[in-house]
């Protein structure tokens, strides 16, 4: 068989995008898969509506060891570029918060016009890439069915979260093999296991604020049987956790200032009665423990303070932490050394043809459209640097 000008490796949201790029200046394309369908990520981002965007897009809402490496990719493909695509698929969408877009027509929408953008592809899915090697300058893909060969090479198989969606770290074994790192990978977009809280509370949202390092998060938390998640959770877990966090269940009271007042002027009001005001009230009987019937007025300005630090500042120390596996998270920590990358193409720099896209890199984004849009943007780039 003649080489393919381009096989992608991953029919994912980088995938899909490159290979739609490259097809569309003219290349012959190849793209494989071990899935028996294409975007099954994308099919299930949002809930099924696919926030496909943000425009809050910029390297500060991106993660990993060189976040300035995303750079040159959203410069190239920026969110009013993805808005510019989705009229041109004839999509409409809205905004859950501003800036944060949704598909009207549903994440499965999505899929289907990427696959029409590739649809002079040659795709070859439920095909496990077992190895690859080069020689000549022709990339030789080892396949369940047989080799292909290509002159470029692009590996945009993702990372290893979601298992039951069928991933692989394929990507990881390719890179290694051309002599590029690997950032050692964690579970993020997850909950958190922790004892910091009683399983009695599972169940319960609230808004809150999360310190972690020198960043403030302010989203809803969920109280889960085993910890707690929620976008708040979730946000936090993509940053770097390196001395644990504290979270503020009440973030927009001090509660010692509203306690003392209460002490003064209303004295007789009970501890769990006042703290409801608050926060949920299941919350609150479990943060005054046996002192939940006791009044205000009687108890002394120590024991306030202790009240108010149990909701203001609840600190979670490192070891209490424990991320939730692989498998129910949205995204990886971690992938593939961006060093070793071209931030302007996506081209490996000790291999020449071979292109990293997509989550298989070091790069992770905040919850929101950051991760898709970066998929987006990195596929763009690789398929015209082709």
């Amino acid at each position: 068989m003649k080489p393919f000008d381009l096989i992608v490796i991953g029919a994912g949201a980088s995938g899909l995008f490159a290979a739609a790029t490259a097809e569309y200046n003219g290349h012959n394309v190849a793209i494989i898969d071990m899935g028996d369908t294409p975007g099954r990520k994308i099919a299930v981002s949002g809930g099924g509506r696919c926030n496909f965007t943000n425009i809050a897009v910029a390297a500060n809402r991106y993660f990993g060891n060189n976040t300035n490496f995303v750079r040159g990719a959203l410069a190239r493909f920026s969110p009013n570029d993805m808005l510019i695509w989705m009229h041109q698929h004839n999509f409409t969408f809205t905004e859950k918060t501003p800036g944060q877009y949704f598909c009207s027509q549903g994440a499965s929408a999505i899929v289907n016009a990427l696959i029409k953008d590739i649809s002079n592809c040659t795709t070859f899915f439920s095909t496990t890439v077992t190895d690859v090697d080069k020689s000549n300058d022709i990339f030789i893909v080892h396949t369940t069915k047989g080799d292909l060969t290509s002159k470029k090479l692009i590996v945009a198989s993702g990372g290893t979260s979601f298992a039951n969606l069928m991933v692989s770290d394929i990507g990881y074994k390719i890179a290694k093999k051309f002599g590029h790192k690997i950032i050692p990978i964690r579970p993020a977009l997850c909950a958190i296991q922790t004892h910091a809280f009683s399983p009695t509370l599972s169940g319960i949202s609230l808004p809150v604020s999360i310190h972690v390092n020198n960043e403030i998060i302010y989203d809803d938390m969920l109280f889960t049987h085993t910890g707690i998640g929620g976008p708040a959770v979730y946000r936090a877990t993509v940053r770097n956790i390196n001395r644990g966090i504290s979270i503020n269940i009440a973030p927009d009271t001090d509660i010692y200032e509203f306690l003392y007042e209460i002490k003064h002027k209303n004295g007789k009001k009970t501890l769990a009665g006042a703290i409801s005001q608050k926060i949920p009230e299941r919350v609150a009987r479990w943060i005054c423990g046996g002192k939940q019937s006791a009044k205000i007025a009687d108890l002394c300005d120590t024991e306030l303070r202790y009240i108010a630090k149990r909701i203001n500042n609840i600190e979670i120390p490192l070891p209490d932490i424990k991320y939730h596996s692989l498998s129910s998270a949205e995204v990886v920590r971690g992938g593939i050394d961006t060093t070793d990358v071209s931030s302007k193409t996506m081209e490996s720099k000790l291999c020449h043809g071979l292109y990293f896209t997509g989550e298989v890199l070091d790069i992770t984004g905040d919850l929101g459209g950051f991760n898709l849009h970066w998929a987006w943007a990195s596929g763009f780039t690789a398929g015209n640097a082709i």
